[in-house]
């Protein structure tokens, strides 16, 4: 499988390109802005680009990564941006990153694989148990929930837009995992998950989901602070 990560270079992206990597049948194309540890993971299978969301030649940049490959049968649109900070502090460039990272590069890299997507692909997008209707919200994360809720919808509408090609989308909302972006908005709090565990199972469910599951938002929680 031709497998496309984002968000690879730290936390559940990077246990999810050793995970996926670790079957040779495998090529992970992994995506970060930071790639020190993709590269001194070695694995052979496993080809790293670096590229930003927010850049203003985000295009260009897909475009180059697409036509690398023959064929995509897996995007994982884990990369994720968060800003701690009180809703009347929020500056519009705080608004316009979390934004741009969570939401605008994903429908930006999911457009630019469309002639490549094959028909029994599967795209799953990671949102947040914070973008999720109805679940425990909590201050100073109205940028990055919201933009979180908005991925969670784009998954309903391009499941209902690809239903004829046979492209499944899906949505993951994790709830609290030991990442170093948990640390940022609840310094100190214990997570009952390791970024190993929950790529375990995200990496079984990119694989497996899509014979059960087509534009469907799923609750992946053990906890919410």
């Amino acid at each position: 499988m031709n497998i496309i990560i984002t968000g690879a270079g730290r936390g559940i992206g990077f246990e999810l390109v050793k995970k996926l990597s670790s079957n040779f049948d495998n090529k992970i194309y992994a995506v970060s802005r930071n790639l020190d540890r993709i590269e001194k993971l070695g694995a052979s299978n496993v080809m790293h680009k670096s590229i930003d969301f927010s850049d203003e030649t985000l295009d260009e940049k897909l475009g180059m990564l697409i036509e690398e490959i023959e064929e995509v049968d897996v995007i994982i649109n884990n990369a994720g941006f968060l800003v701690n900070q009180p809703f009347e502090k929020l500056s519009k460039e705080d608004l316009l990153r979390s934004y741009e990272v969570n939401v605008f590069g994903p429908f930006r890299l999911i457009q630019a694989a469309l002639p490549k997507l094959k028909k029994g692909s599967h795209v799953v997008n990671i949102s947040s148990m914070g973008g999720f209707q109805g679940s425990a919200k909590f201050p100073g994360l109205s940028a990055y929930s919201s933009s979180k809720a908005a991925i969670a919808n784009l998954t309903e509408l391009l499941a209902e837009e690809l239903k004829e090609k046979e492209i499944a989308v899906n949505c993951l909302a994790l709830g609290a995992v030991q990442t170093e972006m948990l640390e940022e908005a609840f310094p100190g709090y214990q997570a009952p998950t390791s970024p190993a565990e929950m790529a375990k199972f995200i990496a079984d469910f990119a694989i497996n989901g899509s014979k059960y599951f087509n534009g469907k938002i799923l609750p992946v929680s053990l906890s919410t602070p």
